[in-house]
């Protein structure tokens, strides 16, 4: 007789997706743990009539919590309400969780991991950031060698195929969001994915394993694509940069770390600028190891599910063993540089009546910059990149050069 000692909570797109994945695999599955197991409840308030795993399928949580025989559960549910009862419950049971919740994890990571090991149960999240793409364990594991110096990436495909559209295809940021909709790649409401809230959660994720102390997304500066242009993506692409939403952390010194999530002008000869569609991408760069790229498909159904499986196995094979993967909690509201601190070069697009006769202007107030061309630019527009900064010291440059031009865009260089 089977051992049913899974269940698999949200019946959703990562969650069929994982019954799909685990029952294919299930055979050489079992041969990797060294025991029998299989998937006993599917929990979902929804019926799904003439499912191949309706006889799984129980819409009681209660049910999973007080069987004896489930050791691990995967939490696809999303959000940070009913999925934040949901994990404590069962962690506080002895319960091991493999969630891919990047909201979750984001918001209360460092409590869930404390949990977990006071009942001697394991909280694990692959799935979280990259999708199907490994970056948690190499960074726990793999790279736990270096000192961490740089995590940037693009940690959102959306976006990615949003920006992707208006660079190779010239559309405007409306009809792109609109395909991307439409392909079923950008929610009805895009928020999350256009104003960088879901990589800034797959960011702050990152830099908490690499530094080992908590990030909250509360205070990490986040911007989105929504305001890019066409005429951005011209200057950018005429200059040698492509435009990426990017989610970056890095240490500051002693006991600070920076973090942001916004639109970078990226040169042409850095890995991230070719990572095109839905595809994300995740540079690490480790004192030892340099520069090491992680890159594939961000979101899906499959490659997600790949991942919560993986984590599965590892919960199984390490049944009544903790697996060292968590940071302590933080709430140094200092701990993050605040991001005007940081030293940037930024992108800057401007018009005026008479354009060209602020160049004296922008030499006293910037130093050197470099301007930049593109086809037909009128006569009321320019467009520089400024020297490395400190962003409050931009800003105020930019606020006394708005007396005397329209600020269309500022977009900071990787």
């Amino acid at each position: 007789m089977k051992m049913q000692n899974i269940a698999v909570i949200g019946y959703g797109v990562v969650g069929s997706g994982t019954v799909e994945l685990f029952e294919k695999n299930r055979e050489d599955i079992c041969r990797k743990i060294g025991r029998d197991c299989d998937i006993k409840y599917i929990c979902d308030l929804r019926d799904f009539p003439g499912d191949r795993y309706e006889s799984k399928l129980v819409k009681d949580f209660n049910v999973i919590l007080n069987d004896d025989e489930i050791e691990v559960v995967a939490e696809v549910v999303g959000g940070a309400t009913f999925a934040y009862e949901y994990t404590k419950k069962l962690l506080e049971r002895g319960k091991s969780v493999v969630t891919s919740n990047k909201e979750l994890v984001a918001t209360h990571g460092a409590e869930l991991f404390e949990i977990a090991k006071a009942h001697d149960c394991n909280y694990l999240f692959e799935a979280s950031v990259g999708g199907g793409i490994p970056i948690i364990r190499p960074l726990n594991k793999c790279l736990a060698g270096n000192s961490i110096e740089e995590i940037s990436g693009i940690l959102n495909g959306t976006t990615n195929f949003i920006l992707t559209k208006m660079i190779r295809e010239q559309m405007d940021f409306d009809s792109a969001l609109k395909m991307a909709q439409e392909l079923g790649y950008a929610e009805a409401d895009p928020t999350a994915d256009v104003e960088g809230h879901d990589a800034c959660r797959k960011i702050c994720i990152l830099g908490s394993l690499a530094f080992g102390r908590h990030i909250y997304p509360q205070y990490v500066h986040c911007s989105g694509i929504s305001r890019i242009t066409l005429t951005d993506v011209e200057y950018a692409e005429n200059a040698g940069y492509s435009i990426k939403l990017i989610g970056t952390v890095k240490p500051e010194g002693r006991d600070r770390i920076s973090a942001i999530v916004c639109p970078r002008l990226v040169e042409k000869s850095n890995m991230l600028s070719s990572v095109d569609d839905v595809y994300n991408a995740i540079t690490v760069r480790g004192d030892g190891v340099g520069d090491v790229l992680f890159y594939g498909r961000g979101a899906g159904k499959l490659p997600t599910a790949s991942a919560v499986v993986g984590d599965i196995i590892d919960c199984l094979k390490h049944r009544d063993r903790r697996i060292m993967i968590d940071w302590e909690d933080c709430r140094d509201k200092d701990y993050v540089v605040p991001y005007k601190q940081i030293n940037n070069s930024m992108y800057v697009r401007i018009t005026a009546d008479n354009a060209e006769a602020l160049k004296p202007v922008i030499s006293e107030l910037f130093g050197k910059v470099m301007y930049l061309e593109r086809n037909d630019r009128p006569e009321e527009e320019l467009a520089f990149i400024t020297p490395m900064m400190k962003e409050a010291d931009i800003d105020a440059a930019l606020e006394k050069l708005s007396e005397s031009a329209e600020i269309g865009s500022k977009i900071r260089l990787l």
